[in-house]
């Protein structure tokens, strides 16, 4: 039996933002919205994640579906779950449960599934040093003979089709394009790939803010949006500020403290949580009045799924117009129909 020919977990080959993109001697895949994650067969089947840690204990289901690797094999790829046919990250992440019987039960209930994207080693032979375009081919004829749970994901070196993907697949949960050199190797830990994501504006109400760690400064604008019923939801937060400003926002909205601006009715900024880290999330209530232009790269659900980028400052914008209209909600095909552009 094979063994996989090198130390397990490995770090995966990471991406940089670009806005531009590249043309000549790339390939092109969808951006999935999971969980990254590397599944391997050496005697026994094993997902890690990004940071190195075993997943394989929160998917059960997924227990047959990496154990039909062949030994030896190490593939690159992203745990999801599909609700309706698109990409459902707030149901991935309910996932990580640290109770079994928990666990157990959300295996029915919301069963994930993987996709792959990279193939790191085939039945003991090393392909780090492999070009993409060699490792893409013997992944595409390993997804061939094994199990059907495993999904391939799509790829194409004609970037005019790559930039039809970016905005037809949005609609099922991918979050841009990645690129690959086809010559390139496969480098542990590099950002050797390039990914394109979307990015759209949209006006909020500053409804609160958090005090940065060291304690006399803003950490994080807390940002929100009127729903149906009139009340200000909580939709993110904006923390991309220079030194000299933070001191100047804590001064400003210190002097708009109030004792309520989110509505009781929706959502509000959340408190210690198992994805907090310990973090101090406590948070300061200002008057509802000041609007900004943010940009954003993801929504899950109707939420910044990130921190978000300050635009401008928005004086001339009534407070009552920033409303949940503003979000887009992208049309396109579903994951069904994604992966079988393969």
């Amino acid at each position: 039996m094979p063994d996989v020919p090198f130390d397990l977990p490995i770090v995966p080959m990471e991406a940089k933002v670009r806005t531009t993109w590249p043309t000549d001697g790339w390939a092109f895949e969808p951006k999935w919205d999971g969980f990254r994650a590397i599944a391997s067969h050496d005697g026994e089947a094993r997902i890690d994640s990004r940071k190195q840690k075993p997943l394989l204990r929160y998917f059960p289901e997924l227990v047959a579906v990496v154990g039909s690797l062949p030994a030896g094999c190490v593939v690159d790829g992203e745990v999801l779950v599909v609700e309706q046919d698109r990409l459902a990250f707030d149901m991935l992440q309910a996932r990580i449960h640290p109770a079994a019987s928990r666990i157990e039960k959300l295996s029915n209930e919301i069963p994930a599934t993987m996709i792959a994207f990279d193939l790191v080693a085939d039945r003991g032979e090393d392909l780090r040093s492999a070009p993409f375009a060699e490792r893409r081919e013997r992944l595409t004829v390993l997804m061939r003979d094994i199990d059907d749970a495993w999904r391939l994901t799509p790829s194409t070196t004609e970037v005019v089709r790559a930039k039809r993907w970016f905005e037809e697949f949005e609609a099922a949960g991918c979050d841009g394009i990645v690129a690959k050199a086809l010559g390139g190797p496969y480098v542990e830990g590099k950002r050797e790939m390039i990914k394109i994501k979307h990015r759209r504006s949209v006006d909020c109400v500053v409804g609160g803010y958090r005090i940065h760690k060291d304690g006399d400064k803003i950490g994080s604008l807390l940002l929100g949006l009127y729903a149906q019923s009139g009340s200000l939801a909580f939709i993110g937060h904006c923390s991309g500020f220079t030194n000299h400003d933070r001191f100047e926002l804590l001064e400003r909205f210190d002097a708009l403290r109030d004792t309520a601006s989110f509505g009781p009715d929706v959502r509000t900024p959340g408190g210690e949580s198992r994805w907090s880290s310990g973090k101090d999330l406590s948070w300061v209530s200002v008057k509802p009045g000041v609007v900004i232009e943010i940009s954003y790269d993801q929504l899950t659900g109707d939420r910044f799924r990130h921190a978000t980028r300050f635009e401008r400052w928005r004086p001339d914008k009534d407070p009552a117009d920033c409303t949940f209209d503003q979000l887009e909600h992208p049309e396109g095909p579903g994951f069904g129909e994604v992966v079988r552009a393969v």
